[in-house]
């Protein structure tokens, strides 16, 4: 037997108002805050939440338990991470195993950025191809595999 599945818009994701989604896209079991883009050829699964504001730039993949707050940039081909192989290996299927990934507000994460189970405060800029591995207590620039605190950010 074969389970064919199609990727695409799931009757139950709840979208606030104004939200823009270019497809193809998959999302599902998922909720999108109001004034949001979503670019073409992203996931966002099941149990995750954006914030109102936001922009998930293209290839963009937010697995389940993600929670990004208001006014964030998602980047081309960022990538969210929930399995930590906490027992040396993946969870295979094992939800409990899981670990959730919150940004703050006014978060914007760069260019195939990958980031682990980790929370992230208001205010940061994490650069193009960075690694997260723990979390961000202080607004500013955080660059490299692992991301290292770069500089606070300037007012303009």
């Amino acid at each position: 037997m074969v389970d064919i599945r199609q990727t695409g818009i799931a009757d139950n994701v709840m979208f606030g108002n104004n939200i823009s989604v270019m497809v193809p896209a998959n999302l599902y079991g998922c909720t999108i805050g109001d004034d949001t883009f979503i670019g073409p050829f992203v996931e966002i699964q099941s149990d995750a939440i954006i914030g109102k504001r936001c922009r998930i730039q293209s290839h963009a993949f937010i697995c389940s338990l993600v929670t990004i707050g208001n006014d964030c940039v998602i980047s081309h081909g960022a990538k969210f991470v929930n399995d930590p192989f906490i027992n040396d290996g993946p969870a295979r299927g094992d939800r409990t195993l899981w670990r959730s990934t919150v940004l703050g507000n006014n978060v914007s994460v760069g260019t195939n950025a990958t980031l682990m189970p980790i929370t992230v405060c208001d205010n940061v800029v994490i650069g193009a191809g960075s690694v997260v591995t723990k979390d961000i207590t202080e607004p500013g620039y955080y660059c490299g595999n692992p991301a290292r605190f770069l500089r606070p950010l300037t007012k303009g």
